[in-house]
């Protein structure tokens, strides 16, 4: 018999399965009761008009997610001080996400917490977790320079306060860099939600991404953890894709999109980030620049912002928006983990 705890490619694949299967299996009774409390989508009155037959479709389908990753997470016994962090920042916003979904279902409207309701909540995630990375996970403050076999210390200025028994460590350059890295791949994450299968898609590919770099670095608690929420999402996507069973909600987004940032984070590959999740960097700026653009000038860039529902009013499908951004996302967290690669080779 082939003992599998010594096969650890074996591990991290059952991991991809188990979730996979878990949320197939699942989803159907999750959909059901979300039907019968009438949990549904509220959808935005100023987004593409094709959109408003999605309203009341069940969402909350981050909530069955983030479950199953963590049943995953547990049943694979493989724990680590790191893991369980990434996982505790992807917990802490898909509460926060929860809280922001039932807000919509509860105001029957498609706005739910206060954006700065949401900004703090993320704000005092991404500390927490920061403060505990560098404390209790050991995380060092060098951020390395990719292809360069460099790094830069933002521990520069440190600051150390005394309890008594214990001690915290506050490097402010480092901790406002994981700070800025978490809400913003939160949010972004947050913006690609708005096709079907989209965000879930570019999800599994990412995570797929530091699943390798996590077994390059050989930490396979981590490389579990990344596979089995790569797993669910595409256990997920047989509910989501178009046109959507189920949606994922700001449950899934936020938690999943702090989670990215986490795994970047224990990885130590923070600026390859910008990369390896680029396609949620081009959603992101083109929201930004839209509203620079028309704030400076009076005139749009895009025809509608984020950058997906441009091309979705220039007149592609949102299967062929979709699938596009899947290759590019693909293109762009294949040449982070090469680059990745690369540079751990060297070093």
């Amino acid at each position: 018999m082939i003992n599998i705890a010594q096969y650890p490619t074996y591990q991290v694949l059952i991991a991809v399965v188990l979730a996979l299967v878990l949320c197939v299996v699942f989803f159907p009774l999750w959909i059901k009761v979300l039907r019968y409390r009438n949990i549904g989508q509220q959808i935005r009155a100023d987004g593409p008009q094709g959109h408003l037959v999605k309203q009341g479709t069940p969402t909350m389908g981050g909530v069955l997610i983030i479950i199953v990753v963590f049943a995953v997470y547990v049943a694979m016994g493989d724990f680590g001080r790191l893991s369980f962090l990434a996982l505790a920042a992807m917990i802490g916003c898909g509460l926060l996400g929860f809280f922001d979904d039932w807000a919509k279902v509860a105001k029957e409207r498609s706005l739910g917490l206060s954006p700065r309701m949401k900004i703090a909540g993320q704000a005092l995630i991404a500390l927490m977790f920061a403060l505990a990375a560098v404390n209790w996970g050991s995380i060092s403050s060098r951020v390395a320079l990719p292809l360069l076999d460099a790094s830069v210390d933002l521990g520069v200025y440190t600051s150390v306060f005394d309890f008594g028994n214990f001690g915290i460590i506050v490097p402010w350059l480092y901790i406002g860099l994981v700070f800025l890295m978490m809400i913003a791949t939160s949010n972004t994450v947050n913006l690609t939600d708005g096709l079907d299968g989209l965000a879930a898609g570019t999800i599994t590919i990412v995570m797929m991404a530091y699943a390798g770099i996590a077994f390059r670095q050989d930490r396979l608690d981590i490389a579990l953890l990344a596979a089995a929420v790569a797993g669910a999402c595409v256990g997920f996507l047989w509910y989501n894709s178009h046109p959507a069973d189920i949606f994922m909600g700001d449950t899934g987004s936020l938690g999943i999109g702090a989670g990215i940032a986490a795994l970047a984070v224990i990885t130590k590959t923070e600026l390859l980030l910008v990369l390896i999740g680029g396609i949620y960097v081009i959603q992101g700026l083109s929201v930004i620049l839209q509203v620079a653009s028309f704030k400076l000038t009076g005139k749009r860039i895009f025809k509608m912002a984020p950058i997906h529902h441009h091309f979705e009013m220039l007149g592609w499908s949102e299967t062929k928006v979709m699938v596009r951004f899947w290759v590019v996302t693909g293109i762009l967290a294949g040449a982070g983990f090469a680059l990745y690669f690369v540079g751990s080779v060297k070093g």
